[in-house]
């Protein structure tokens, strides 16, 4: 099979019949299934979906496209788990040669999909990820908000993406087999993929439409917690496994430093009441406890890094390396 199209949606009835029509119209040259993973709807999303099943010939065992264009199938979580979890179980039930994501709410545009999968196939990129160059959305609370995080994450990962978040994303299968997407990590599925050593990741121009049915699913504290996940992603992927090296060094800093305040607070007491002059007491000194405070956080986070090192090595993913080929 070409393709796998893997659509999360939540409260999205309206838009799923239209989009199916769309996807075939655009796709008549591929053979692909599309996977909409229901993320706890409660507007009947489901029941659209099995009538959609139904239409395309879905009998769970064909391989090739349904009389009304690509096979379809769903996957219904009993609650809202998020947009991240929906990726993950469509990841794994993925079988096409090149997995497409996109959103439900007939923003993204399939006709973009040929092109990312000629930049797949013929340009050798392991991903390639839409951007919404001319976006539809409200500039103050989406636009500007949108840039900033941007502009952060490629600071961060080291990868030259203009729209990070954007659902409309093209992966060679084993990009998609070879990453865990949890939390709210959907952001950032481009450093996921570099992190797992897919490094040539691409980027295509492309349309966005305004939302046509329904309202928006995410609201201004995505920014906040996109901010934290990439902190925490940065974090896990250069110390995760060598924490010993964050809190050790940073540790053993702290403790020097507090150490040698101390000396000097010490010292300089020491050659006042030599010499005659007038001197305080070490502990009538503000500077001196701020000296021990340091010098006990130092060797906190010092055994913090140590802990953190036996729980690394204990860890069953610690010898779990990505392999591309063997012979």
């Amino acid at each position: 099979m070409d393709l796998t199209l893997v659509i999360p949606l939540y409260n999205e009835a309206e838009s799923l019949p239209e989009l199916k029509a769309w996807i075939d119209a655009s796709l008549k040259d591929f053979t692909y299934e599309l996977i909409f993973v229901d993320d706890g709807s409660t507007d009947g999303s489901w029941d659209v979906i099995r009538e959609m099943a139904d239409q395309a010939g879905h009998d769970g065992k064909t391989v090739t496209p349904g009389p009304t264009g690509g096979l379809v199938h769903g996957i219904r979580f009993r609650r809202n788990y998020g947009k991240s979890a929906a990726l993950f179980e469509g990841f794994a039930a993925a079988k096409g040669d090149i997995v497409i994501t996109m959103d439900a709410d007939l923003q993204d545009s399939p006709e973009e999909i040929p092109e990312m999968v000629r930049m797949i196939r013929e340009d050798g990129y392991d991903l390639v990820s839409g951007w919404k160059k001319h976006r539809k959305d409200n500039a103050l609370t989406k636009n500007l908000p949108s840039k900033l995080y941007n502009w952060t994450a490629r600071k961060v990962t080291g990868i030259h993406l203009h729209d990070m978040n954007c659902g409309l994303k093209a992966y060679r299968a084993e990009v998609v087999k070879n990453i865990e997407v949890y939390g709210e990590m959907h952001r950032y599925i481009p450093y996921l993929a570099k992190n797992a050593g897919f490094s040539k990741i691409g980027e295509k121009p492309v349309h966005h439409q305004k939302r046509k049915f329904g309202v928006s699913k995410f609201g201004m504290d995505r920014f906040v917690h996109g901010f934290l996940d990439l902190m925490s992603l940065w974090f896990l992927s250069r110390f995760g496994g060598k924490p010993m090296h964050f809190f050790g060094s940073s540790g053993i800093l702290m403790f020097l430093v507090g150490f040698v305040m101390t000396i000097c607070i010490v010292a300089i007491k020491l050659i006042h009441q030599t010499h005659g002059l007038p001197y305080r007491a070490v502990t009538d000194q503000p500077i001196f406890y701020l000296a021990l405070l340091t010098v006990v956080l130092g060797v906190m986070l010092f055994l913090a890094g140590f802990l953190g090192e036996m729980i690394a090595r204990s860890s069953t993913e610690r010898n779990h390396y990505q392999i591309k080929e063997s012979i």
